[in-house]
């Protein structure tokens, strides 16, 4: 009689093993990233010459809500299915980053109509008044006599880009 209760407890356990076990087999127990979750990356970004544009090495992680909209579409889609310490490389085309890069949004305004011509520069970011009252980044691309050549598309509009990204956290 003690033999067969040792053998029933000794089988239980066993069994008890085998089914926690089979849990983990194939699977760290890791969370993957969902649509919803707010989490934490480090990232760096890469032009396809290899041109770092930015990064948060050295800084804060990047903070955000996965399917928000709150980063590009292929960023976000890219980090869904991670783990916490994992790092991917996400390839990003055009359309899934900041757009082509569209004529309609570089203008030439009449120097008479820009504050403080005299001190613009090639180059230079300057932000637009839009008719709704948004204001919204640009940068001067040209200067003459008569006019200020203006860019509106985003800095980064018409690039393929490449992101290593490591996933810090998943918040709770």
């Amino acid at each position: 009689m003690k033999a067969a209760r040792a053998y029933g407890i000794l089988l239980a356990g066993l069994l008890a093993a085998l089914i926690l076990g089979a849990g983990c087999t194939g699977n760290d127990g890791a969370v993957a990233v969902k649509a919803g979750d707010t989490v934490r990356v480090h990232y760096t970004g890469t032009l396809a010459n290899g041109t770092v544009f930015d990064s948060s090495t050295g800084g804060e992680p990047l903070r955000f809500t996965v399917g928000t909209g709150a980063v590009i579409p292929g960023f976000d889609a890219g980090v869904v299915g991670m783990r916490v310490g994992e790092t991917k490389t996400l390839h990003i085309p055009v359309d899934q980053a900041y757009g082509a890069h569209r004529e309609e949004l570089v203008v030439a305004v009449d120097i008479d109509d820009v504050p403080d011509a005299g001190n613009l520069t090639v180059g230079q970011q300057v932000w637009m008044t839009l008719a709704d009252g948004r204001m919204m980044p640009a940068t001067v691309t040209g200067i003459s006599a008569d006019t200020i050549t203006i860019d509106m598309n985003h800095r980064l509009a018409g690039e393929d880009l490449t992101f290593t990204v490591t996933l810090v956290e998943i918040e709770e």
